[in-house]
């Protein structure tokens, strides 16, 4: 996903009023550091992007020209009118780690619940460290294989080589436990 966006100069509200009646949303883009920049993105394009992505799905950020990895970090939203009134990019280091929560997400139907069994879910979410280029969208773990008495752990899951799981590798993600 690209967003494009340009410097902005003009603040306060009457200046962010007249950005959304030309169809922008003010902005602002913050770095590793704590500096921030204010922006103009335009609200269409914004939206496509805003509505496909996850918490941890980089976008490409084109400021004046000038492109960059950033996430998405915070939106204000208006409900009533479904539009949204300001947007808040975060652009780390291309180097820097960072440390995020991702809920475990299962997939499948176990073999052991189908034999009777009962799927014992046991830590919801994981902690993961990774660069902007290598965070995982989502974490996704696939249970069609277990059987009654089986188990998946954290050090089972494969997000990639340059990510680094944080939560300890002992821990049962989920199991199958036999009926009693």
């Amino acid at each position: 996903m690209t967003v494009n966006a340009k410097i902005r100069t003009t603040t306060g509200k009457s200046a962010a009023k007249n950005l959304r009646k030309v169809g922008s949303i003010p902005a602002v883009m913050y770095n590793s550091k704590g500096e921030a920049t204010m922006l103009e993105v335009n609200a269409v394009e914004f939206n496509k992007a805003w509505r496909t992505v996850t918490a941890t799905t980089p976008v490409d950020l084109t400021v004046d020209g000038k492109a960059c990895k950033a996430l998405i970090k915070d939106v204000e939203y208006n409900i009533r009118k479904d539009e949204v009134l300001h947007a808040d990019f975060f652009v780390p280091a291309a180097d820097e780690k960072l440390v995020y929560k991702y809920k475990v997400q299962l997939t499948g139907n176990a073999a052991g619940v189908l034999k009777g069994g009962f799927m014992v879910k046991r830590v919801p979410e994981i902690r993961v460290q990774a660069s902007i280029a290598n965070l995982p969208e989502r974490v996704v773990v696939d249970v069609s294989a277990l059987n009654v008495g089986d188990c998946i752990k954290v050090k089972d899951l494969n997000l990639g080589k340059d990510v680094t799981i944080l939560t300890d590798g002992e821990s049962s993600l989920v199991s199958i436990a036999p009926a009693r």
